[in-house]
């Protein structure tokens, strides 16, 4: 079973999706269900994880209206103001929802480097062990600080980096992001997506090669048994075609054995989100 555990909706606006700049210029349109499904025949794919990617509640809904339309959408990380006082009753409406699996904020776009381990912030992520729901990490390297103390924090709370952290592949940055990458996996209750790589390399030059460190270092700071794949669609269309994204993954892993090339392409994504 292959399960994509990291891929998008949305109905364009340019005003909600002003992150999609000129050079993106080929995502500046609707990707809806009816778009993804055709792909996911071709490539194989049995289902996917819905993550939002825009912050409002509204977004959450659009999403999980999706998730009940079309089967293959397993599950959905939406949004919620976790640093809101009155965030219980927000988690207690969603928790109802058996296709509503998580939540994620985009802390990438936080100009405070400590904003995960702010007290509003903790008391949100406090809450969801609860009620049953698990937090998609959406950071860049200079915050994989926040982001230990944070999953030290809540050893009992299941997170997962997403994008394996958005390292510098286009400038190969490396050796930072690294060190902080193993510090984190060292805390079994993190998991690594290993998604969203073509894009934070050359657009139009990228390699298999110059990613491939990158995806070893994930690989083995935190297995094969909590490594999962995403496309990251269709951001990743920037960049590439949906069945390069895939490749990238399972060519790189094709040397591992069927069970944990089994367990990487969807049997983590299953485990992890509780998916049917």
């Amino acid at each position: 079973m292959i399960i994509d555990s990291h891929q998008h909706f949305w109905k364009y606006n340019p005003v909600k999706h002003s992150w999609i700049n000129e050079q993106m210029s080929v995502i500046r349109r609707d990707f809806l269900p009816s778009d993804l499904k055709p792909v996911y025949v071709k490539n194989g794919v049995d289902g996917c994880v819905a993550v939002q990617a825009d912050q409002t509640l509204a977004e959450t809904d659009f999403l999980l209206e999706h998730a009940h339309n079309n089967a293959f959408v397993k599950g959905v990380v939406g949004w919620v103001d976790l640093r809101s006082a009155d965030v219980d009753k927000d988690l207690e409406k969603y928790a109802k929802d058996k296709h509503l699996k998580g939540y994620r904020h985009i802390v990438q776009e936080e100009a405070d480097h400590n904003f995960m381990l702010r007290p509003d912030f903790l008391r949100g992520i406090s809450k969801l062990e609860q009620y049953g729901a698990v937090y998609d990490i959406l950071i860049f390297p200079h915050q994989l600080g926040a982001t230990l103390e944070l999953v030290k924090k809540f050893p009992n709370q299941k997170f997962v980096i997403d994008h394996i952290a958005k390292p510098y592949i286009k400038d190969g940055f490396y050796d930072g992001w690294a060190t902080m990458m193993k510090e984190v996996a060292k805390h079994e209750n993190v998991f690594c997506k290993i998604s969203g790589m073509i894009t934070e390399a050359d657009f139009k030059s990228w390699t298999p090669e110059q990613i491939h460190p990158y995806m070893l270092l994930a690989l083995e700071a935190f297995g094969p048994e909590r490594c999962m794949y995403g496309s990251d669609w269709p951001v990743c269309l920037v960049a590439g075609t949906y069945t390069q994204v895939m490749e990238l993954t399972t060519n790189f892993i094709s040397s591992l054995s069927t069970t944990e090339q089994a367990a990487i392409m969807g049997l983590n994504a299953v485990e992890f989100y509780g998916l049917e």
